[in-house]
């Protein structure tokens, strides 16, 4: 941009616009522009070298992270397109957006913010404003933010690993020490600008890292103003992003991510990151934490830190797991149970009930045969051993996880991060209209609502995620008719079987799997499809229930968000283990829905290969279509982005540039991230007993998530805004519930949802009998001893089977402990019956105390904090103490003078006491 564009600017700041021009839309008479409050651009420019610098033609170095005088380094980066050079409808939008982004430019100025502009190389519509924090500007924003800088170098012995002994094999799992080294330990405090001697500073140009840099920018950005119309004051980037003012505002990487930048103060950071994280070849290496923090800040860092600890821990369980299915799947062939079923003198001579009216027919048991044994593979002892080990394994994930997350709190400097005064959002703090008296410092402060309008708000927030989750029941209502008319579809192709020989299917889909597996499909589509709906929904209550501070925001999207996705992806789960089979009678009287669809009922080896099944279809389909979005569609746009954006060859790119064709960063942030891993994190825990393989599915998908995530971040994204963050947030204490309701999912589904209890049941109190002199401990006869008997003649009209050569066949099982008929108490459950069922209260209760009693006192002897950090804070806290606050204490001292009995002199009846003026 030449001199000629920089008088065209000027002079349209300073000519006067016609009051009341139709084309300007009146502007002059709605926004007011107070000179003493800000300077316009025709004041700025004498004499200053800011507007002097402003527009600037590129250098041509394509890495260059500085303004062109190659000294002032860029801490962020605004982008508007040129309305000049566009048409538009209407005049006054573009006058609007063209006077709004030169009131804002100049408020940065104001605000001891620097700034330069450039025009693109690709596409000259689109300008530049590069954005230069100075020294004194840094210097007074760190101590706003609390930013805890070095005052000494860490001087405590650090404790030696108890690998190092291993550390020729564990080199090669970690980052390559010459590429990425260790950074030296320091003492740190909240910045104080009067104290600046006391900080440890050997470089004020690397003294605040260029994510310290960013994040002082960035609230500078978010506050100022833009506007003003009477009394109403409009500030903060955001809101200019949505208008339209600006296409986009972010902070620059810092090079090209596959090469490695030759300029003068580029650290390469994003190479490194590249090299030892996100590319491929580094899988199996442990994550470069403390660099990812540096880059992207505390709250990438701790997301990192989690998963590749959850990660970690899931190694173990998957290891456990694979054991328990190992186990399964060798004894299927030798289980009894599978052996009687499929045995053609037993389990062939069974002839079963019809499983819905008149169309159903009747069915030998060992149709069955394959579902039997693949439900042998997971519905085992090993199972019930590995549900309380997962329940242990949980505890000890969290406890240890709190340990290593205190850890990075110090060493990241965020250990009092909560504790400290968290800036109000910019959109909070512009619907401040009312006032009301602080309850801690007793001063009047503004407030955007009344104490009946909070409530007002937070009611409406309420009512609108009861109503989503009410339609998630809904939804699997209708699932649950489906399943009912597919069933009994399904069930009647096989109405023409020949009854005469009732020989076995040898198809291995039988109506009940087929049913499943469909079912669980619709069921997934179905929980995709709410939540891409309901996620707009949370962030619009979110928005309309105003929260003060960010975290406070973060917080209450989280738990609306996490209570849907509870219900809406464990729902269906919930519903086969512990509704479907559970109130369907007997053949004579069977339950019916609506009135109109008979009941579901289990296989005759219960519902746990099909809540299997849905387990599977679930976890699966969500790792499928979270990578496409995650990895296949930034990669498409980037693509198009660059083939519609391609330049000549000659054609030098700038950083800025090369960054803005990459895709935006979600709003959301990392809240898409943890609740993916905290869904699977549920289905790991929840109901792992039906399904062993949970952590080894788990494992692989997060071995490969945290290389898809790093991959995304650092080469398809612009560079996250770095922001701080304590810990998880809002996801720890919903970990910690997930953690509780565990124990009794998986108690309540060994207990009612395999057979598990049936047998053991059997095993001890009718399958141990005296033979001779010993006893002989059997499972023979359980499967006849679970199926109890129906007399035909029995049927109703409405429920008797329709289908031919049914004549001969007088009687029929089912799967139940009920008195045969002739009994006195025909149909009525028998004393087998009562005693499963204390059985299975008495194995709840006693698994939930003892793994309750376990989780709580491995809680209480493991310590959330270590000791050897407990040492560093102490030590840090009389560090910051001692330095920077031993100049008052001594200048207190020196104008104290002792008291002596000069200084007390009697005048008449009283007692004068000498004033002594401290001056501070």
């Amino acid at each position: 941009m030449g001199d000629n564009d920089i008088m065209e600017m000027d002079s349209l700041s300073d000519m006067e616009e016609p009051d009341g021009d139709p084309e300007f839309g009146m502007i002059e008479e709605e926004i007011v522009y107070p000179e003493e409050f800000l300077p316009t651009y025709h004041s700025i420019k004498e004499g200053s070298r800011i507007t002097k610098t402003r527009l600037a033609e590129f250098n041509d170095k394509p890495d260059s992270l500085f303004f062109n005088d190659g000294a002032r380094r860029i801490d962020f980066i605004l982008v508007y397109e040129d309305e000049d050079k566009q048409e538009f409808d209407k005049r006054h939008t573009f006058q609007r957006r063209k006077r709004r982004r030169e009131y804002f430019e100049a408020s940065l100025m104001k605000m001891g913010v620097e700034l330069e502009a450039t025009r693109s190389v690709i596409d000259e519509k689109l300008t530049f404003i590069k954005v230069h924090m100075p020294w004194d500007v840094l210097c007074t924003y760190a101590e706003v933010l609390h930013i805890k800088l070095p005052i000494q170098p860490n001087d405590l012995s650090s404790h030696a690993s108890p690998w190092r002994f291993f550390s020729f094999i564990t080199k090669h799992f970690y980052p390559n020490e010459e590429l990425i080294r260790e950074e030296t330990e320091y003492f740190t405090a909240p910045f104080e600008k009067d104290r600046l001697e006391f900080f440890y500073i050997k470089d004020q140009d690397v003294f605040f890292t260029p994510s310290m840099r960013s994040r002082m920018a960035y609230y500078i950005l978010s506050r100022a103003p833009y506007e003003i119309r009477g009394s109403i004051k409009k500030f903060g980037i955001s809101k200019l992003l949505d208008g339209g003012v600006y296409k986009a505002a972010y902070p620059l990487h810092d090079c090209r991510f596959n090469v490695k930048s030759t300029e003068q103060g580029c650290p390469n950071e994003r190479y490194l990151l590249y090299e030892e994280w996100a590319h491929p070849k580094s899988f199996y290496k442990m994550q470069p934490l403390d660099l990812i923090r540096k880059y992207y800040g505390e709250k990438i860092g701790i997301y990192f830190a989690w998963l590749g600890f959850y990660t970690l821990m899931l190694a173990l369980a998957a290891v456990v797991g694979l054991g328990c299915f190992i186990f399964g799947y060798k004894t299927q062939e030798s289980s009894t149970w599978s052996k009687e079923v499929c045995d053609p003198a037993i389990g062939g001579k069974i002839v079963m009930c019809p499983q819905c009216d008149k169309f159903c027919n009747y069915w030998r048991l060992n149709s069955t045969c394959e579902a039997s044994k693949k439900l042998c593979i997971f519905d085992n002892f090993g199972t019930m051993v590995f549900a309380v080990f997962m329940s242990i394994w949980v505890t000890l994930f969290l406890e240890f996880w709190k340990r290593y997350q205190a850890e990075l709190e110090y060493q990241w400097d965020t250990v009092e991060f909560l504790e400290q005064e968290e800036p109000a959002r910019p959109e909070y703090e512009a619907k401040c209209i009312y006032e009301r008296k602080n309850p801690v410092t007793g001063v009047k402060e503004k407030v955007p609502f009344t104490t009946c309008g909070r409530c007002f708000r937070v009611s409406i927030g309420i009512g609108t995620v009861l109503f989503w989750i009410l339609l998630i029941l809904a939804s699997i209502a209708a699932i649950i008719v489906y399943r009912l008319a597919v069933f009994f579809t399904f069930s009647s192709q096989f109405r023409n079987q020949d009854m005469k020989t009732l020989e076995p299917l040898k198809e291995y889909v039988t109506p009940q799997m087929a049913t499943s597996v469909t079912a669980s499909l619709i069921s997934f589509i179905v929980i995709m499809i709410l939540n891409i709906l309901y996620e707009r929904v949370a962030i619009w209550i979110t928005n309309f229930e105003l929260p003060r501070t960010k975290t406070d925001y973060e917080n209450s999207l989280t738990l609306k968000m996490f209570l849907f996705q509870f219900v809406n992806y464990y729902s269906s789960c919930f519903y086969i283990a512990f509704a479907k089979g559970k109130a369907v009678s007997y053949p004579g009287e069977p339950v019916y829905l609506l009135g109109k669809y008979r009941n579901e009922e289990c296989d005759p080896g219960g519902c746990l290969i099909e809540l299997t099944t849905q387990l599977s279809i679930i976890m699966t389909g969500k790792a499928i279509w979270n990578n496409i979005q995650e990895v296949l569609m930034p990669w498409v746009k980037n693509l198009i982005s660059r083939y519609c954006t391609r330049v000549a060859s000659e054609k030098v790119v700038p950083r800025w540039e090369q960054d803005y064709q990459l895709q935006a960063v979600s709003k959301l942030g990392l809240f898409h991230e943890y609740l993916e891993m905290v869904i699977q994190f549920g289905f790991v825990t929840l109901f792992v007993a039906s399904f062993p393989l949970a952590p080894v599915l788990a494992l692989a998908n997060n071995l490969f998530e945290i290389r898809v995530d790093a991959w995304k971040i650092t080469t398809q994204f612009r560079r996250i805004m770095p922001e701080k963050a304590q810990d998880i947030g809002a996801w720890q204490p919903i970990l910690q519930g997930i953690a509780i309701l565990a124990v009794a999912t998986n108690a309540m589904i060994i207990a009612f949802t395999s057979d598990m209890i049936p047998r053991l049941v059997y095993y001890w109190s009718f399958s141990v009998y005296p033979y001779g002199d010993h006893y002989n401990n059997t499972m023979e006869g359980y499967i006849n001893s679970s199926l109890s008997i129906f007399n035909t003649s029995d049927f109703s009209d409405s429920s008797r089977p329709l289908a031919e050569n049914n004549s001969t066949i007088t009687t029929c099982r089912y799967r139940d402990f009920r008195y045969p008929p002739g009994h006195n108490r025909q149909y009525e459950y028998n004393i087998h019956y009562w005693h499963v069922i204390a059985a299975k209260m008495a194995f709840i209760i006693v698994l939930e105390h003892i793994v309750y009693l376990t989780k709580f006192i491995l809680s209480y002897v493991i310590p959330d904090i270590p000791y050897a950090v407990k040492e560093q804070i102490k030590r840090e806290k009389y560090l910051t103490q001692v330095i920077l606050h031993e100049t008052n204490l001594k200048l207190v001292t020196k104008r104290l003078k002792p008291h002596s009995d000069d200084d007390i002199k009697p005048t008449g009846t009283k007692w004068e006491k000498e004033e002594i003026e401290l001056d501070f």
